[in-house]
């Protein structure tokens, strides 16, 4: 049986928090002491005492899991490309993906559940994991074209879905789907106290405005809707986006995992107002679209794609036979966020 833990560092003491920040947090304070009240420096302090606090928790990777009764630790590393687990293992993949908190985001500590699952799958199989942000549209080409090796969290693809990098290419002639783990739901929202019904078969999405994000698959129906123009669309670079395109106006629906719109919006950098009255202005269309299960989608490009495909199924398998997926998703990041 395999169990797997992650230490999230919630609450490290003073001396954690790496010398040169305070050095510089100390040398900024005492450097405009003149006309500061005492309570206004401490305030101060405390302040940039708290921020290199978070920054220090967000930058812990360290992954500890047990593998048939023995413990095993691994140290990630911070690379100008990205971050890096196992770095002694020759079997090197590459891995593209996105912020989409909580699923996974560099914004969340420890990175988000999803970040955390794939590092042990991997790493619990042998291969030194390279996990890269990008935008989702970006991720999707570079996997696509073959220059990284895996994209996630995907959804699963229709086989009649066409490639946007790679023109005259369906996107399964270029990519293979891992199984299935957990997912979220996928669902409409709307401005709050906006009339509007769902018809079962999409029908009255017809001639609406919907916000996109770019690049995302969506269900059959919606997509093949929008391929075909019954409805204008605007395209957005995430979830964030779409949320002040839908509160402005600009569309009269958007798209997503309503999970997502809520976090996106927690952990951008607007005023805690601002975050409210965009929260406040949404709401979830009942009943969602459908419960998407999320996915690893390897290149055909990769050499050995049959075995790095193979390799990743059965610890899927694992995980979900010991509970540890389980475990993984009430457990989320490790992390809390006051909403």
């Amino acid at each position: 049986m395999m169990l797997l833990c992650f230490s999230a560092r919630q609450n490290q003491s003073t001396s954690s928090v790496k010398p040169n920040r305070l050095v510089s947090a100390l040398g900024f304070i005492f450097g405009t002491m003149q006309g500061i009240t005492l309570p206004l420096i401490l305030v101060v302090y405390f302040s940039v005492l708290e921020v290199a606090q978070a920054e220090e928790s967000f930058d812990n990777l360290t992954v500890s899991y047990y593998s048939n009764e023995q413990q095993h630790t691994i140290q990630g590393i911070k690379t100008p490309q990205g971050y890096r687990f196992n770095e002694d293992s020759d079997k090197v993949i590459n891995l593209a993906t996105l912020n989409w908190p909580p699923y996974i985001s560099e914004a969340v500590c420890n990175k988000g559940w999803v970040f955390q699952f794939t590092v042990a799958i991997l790493v619990s199989k042998g291969y030194q994991v390279n996990i890269h942000f990008y935008p989702w549209a970006r991720s999707v080409m570079l996997v696509e074209q073959g220059k990284m090796d895996i994209l996630f969290p995907e959804y699963f693809i229709e086989s009649s879905a066409p490639s946007d990098a790679v023109l005259g290419k369906k996107r399964r002639e270029l990519l293979a789907l891992s199984n299935k783990f957990a997912g979220g739901d996928l669902s409409l929202l709307k401005r709050k106290g906006d009339s509007f019904n769902l018809q079962a078969d999409l029908g009255n999405l017809k001639g609406k405005i919907i916000g996109v994000v770019r690049g995302y698959q969506n269900t059959p129906e919606f997509d093949a809707m929008m391929d075909s123009k019954q409805f204008a669309v605007v395209e957005a670079l995430d979830e964030l986006q779409l949320v002040k395109l839908l509160v402005a106006k600009r569309v009269d629906l958007i798209i997503g995992d309503p999970s997502v719109f809520i976090y996106s919006v927690n952990y951008s950098n607007l005023s805690n107002r601002n975050k409210q009255a965009l929260l406040n202005s949404i709401e979830k269309i009942e009943p969602a679209l459908k419960y998407n299960h999320l996915y690893y989608a390897i290149s055909k490009n990769y050499p050995q794609r049959h075995q790095l495909l193979d390799d990743i199924n059965l610890a899927l398998l694992e995980f979900k036979q010991s509970g540890e997926t389980d475990r993984f998703i009430e457990v989320g990041s490790g992390c809390t966020l006051d909403f």
